[in-house]
C-alpha cells in the first residue's frame, strides 16, 4: 500500500513566486516527492530549479509535451502535475498530462474559452482522473467553518450576498494609456498571455469560487461594469448577481483601490444572521445572530465544527495564512490520489477541494462579466 505519491511542475522556476508557493504548500504533509518538471523554457533556469530541488538530470525536461509522454511511460512515473504557467497554456498543458493519464492540478483560470474547460472534464473523466483547479481561498480554515455554519442553517436562508476583492499594485497605470507595462503585471494584461479579462479573471474569480464555496448556491446570471483606463484588459470591476435561488449580491474587484494590498472580504447575509471572513485577517470568522452581538470564531478553538478541527494545523493564536490554504488543498486532492492508487473510494472530505466544474464555472463567469460589460451591462446568463 502506497502512502506517499511522486509529482511533478510544469512552470514555477526559482524566480516565480506562485511556483515556490505550491512546493512548499505540498512539502506541509510530506506525502509527495517532486521527482519531475519543466519549470522554465529557457533551459539554464529550468535546470536551476531542477538542480535546487536535486531532480535526475533525465527529468528536468525540455517542454511539457516531453515531460508527460515520458513520465507515463515509467514504473516510477508521477501520480500528478501541478501546473503553474500563465494563464494561456493551462488548457494546452493539462490536456497534453490528462491524456497521457497524468492527474492534474492546474492554477486558474482553467482555459481561455469555456468549451476548452468542458473538453478538459470530459477527458478527465474519460480517463477516470482527479482534476484540481487552485482557487486556493477555499482551503483556509475558517472559510471551511463558515461552509459548516451555513450548512448547518445556523444564518437561515440567504438572502444577500457582498463580497469584494481590492487591491492597489495597477493603479499607477490609471489613464496612461500605451504606458509601457509594468514588469511586475506585463502577461496580466496581455491578452494574448491572460486572456479576456485581467481584473475579474485574476482576482474576481476567487470571489465567485469563494462564495459559491461558502454557500453552494450557483450564479444564474450577472450584470457587470469593467473599467479599462486605457489598458488592453480591465483593471476594476463592479458586478451585480444572481443566484439561481432568486438571492442577490455585488461583487467589487479592483487593481486600483489606493490603501488596499490583498483585500478579499466575503459577506452572507440570511434571514437569521450574516458571516463575514476578511482574507487579510484569515484565523477569525465573524457571526452574527439576528438580535445578538457578534460573535468571533478564533481558528483552533474548541467551539468550531469537526470539520474546521480536521484541517487545523497550528495551536490557536499562531496565524495560519495563504501556505496553509494551498496546503489544505493538496491535502485533500493527495489523500484522494493515494486513495486510487490503492484501488481505495475517497470519502467526502477527502474530495473536498476545487474541481474541473469549478474551473469551468471560473471561466463562465469571467465570460459573462465581459459579455455584459460589453452590452452596457446587460443581464447576461452564465
Amino acid at each position: 500500500m502506497r502512502k506517499t505519491l511522486r509529482y511533478g511542475m510544469v512552470g514555477g522556476d526559482l524566480h516565480a513566486f506562485i511556483g515556490g508557493v505550491h512546493r512548499t504548500a505540498i512539502s506541509f504533509d510530506g506525502r509527495a516527492d517532486l521527482v519531475a518538471g519543466c519549470f522554465n523554457p529557457d533551459m539554464t533556469v529550468n535546470r536551476e530549479c531542477g538542480e535546487f530541488y536535486r531532480l535526475d538530470e533525465h527529468r528536468i525536461y525540455s517542454s511539457y509535451m516531453e515531460m508527460a509522454e515520458k513520465e507515463s511511460n515509467r514504473e516510477d512515473g508521477i501520480d500528478f502535475v501541478s501546473i503553474v504557467t500563465p494563464n494561456f497554456l493551462h488548457y494546452e498543458v493539462a490536456k497534453k498530462f490528462l491524456m497521457c493519464g497524468i492527474n492534474v492540478l492546474c492554477e486558474k483560470p482553467l482555459s481561455f474559452k469555456v468549451e476548452e474547460a468542458q473538453e478538459l472534464k470530459a477527458i478527465a473523466e474519460e480517463h477516470n482522473l482527479y482534476f484540481a483547479v487552485n482557487y486556493s481561498y477555499s482551503g483556509n480554515n475558517m472559510v471551511k467553518e463558515a461552509r459548516e455554519l451555513v450548512r448547518q442553517g445556523v444564518i437561515g436562508e440567504i438572502i444577500n450576498v457582498n463580497a469584494e476583492y481590492l487591491q492597489e499594485y495597477l493603479v499607477d497605470d490609471v489613464g496612461k494609456g500605451d504606458q509601457k507595462m509594468l514588469k511586475l503585471s506585463s502577461w496580466r494584461k496581455d491578452p494574448k498571455v491572460a486572456g479576456i479579462s485581467n481584473c475579474v479573471g485574476d482576482i474576481g474569480s476567487h470571489i465567485e469560487h469563494t462564495v459559491a464555496y461558502i454557500t453552494g448556491l450557483k450564479i444564474k446570471k450577472v450584470a457587470a461594469v469593467l473599467d479599462y483606463f486605457g489598458q488592453p484588459l480591465d483593471l476594476n470591476a463592479n458586478v451585480l448577481v444572481e443566484f439561481e435561488n432568486g438571492a442577490h449580491g455585488v461583487y467589487a474587484s479592483s487593481q486600483v483601490c489606493v490603501g488596499h494590498m490583498n483585500g478579499l472580504v466575503v459577506r452572507i447575509f440570511g434571514t437569521e444572521g450574516a458571516i463575514e471572513w476578511v482574507q487579510e485577517n484569515p484565523n477569525i470568522l465573524s457571526v452574527t445572530l439576528k438580535g445578538q452581538p457578534t460573535q468571533i470564531y478564533n481558528r483552533g478553538m474548541g467551539y468550531v465544527s469537526k470539520r474546521s478541527a480536521d484541517m487545523n494545523r497550528l495551536p490557536s493564536g499562531h496565524p495560519e495564512g495563504l501556505y496553509e490554504a494551498f496546503a489544505n488543498i493538496y491535502k485533500c486532492y493527495i489523500s484522494a490520489i493515494i486513495k486510487k492508487v490503492n484501488h481505495a473510494e475517497p470519502n467526502e472530505e477527502e474530495l473536498d477541494f476545487p474541481t474541473v466544474e469549478d474551473g469551468i464555472s471560473g471561466v463562465k463567469f469571467i465570460y459573462a462579466c465581459v459579455k455584459s460589460s460589453k452590452e452596457n451591462s446587460a443581464w447576461v446568463e452564465l
